[in-house]
């Protein structure tokens, strides 16, 4: 384990809490930040994302 003495000066009762929480308010940021900042994900949410992206046609024709 790389940090084996941290538990020396952090009690594991107070550190693994506290990482669990930095975990998951880091977790609710990024998504709050993708709901707030992009506009198709509020239309995938709200079930109106009914546009397929396409790929481009390939040229029938081929150049050797």
């Amino acid at each position: 384990m790389i940090y084996s003495k941290m538990w020396c000066v952090v009690k594991p009762s107070v550190g693994i809490p506290v990482f669990i929480a930095a975990v998951a308010i880091a977790s609710f940021s990024v998504h709050l930040a993708l709901t707030i900042n992009t506009s198709w994900v509020k239309n995938f949410l709200n079930g109106n994302a009914k546009v397929v992206a396409m790929a481009p046609a390939a040229d029938a024709t081929v150049k050797k």
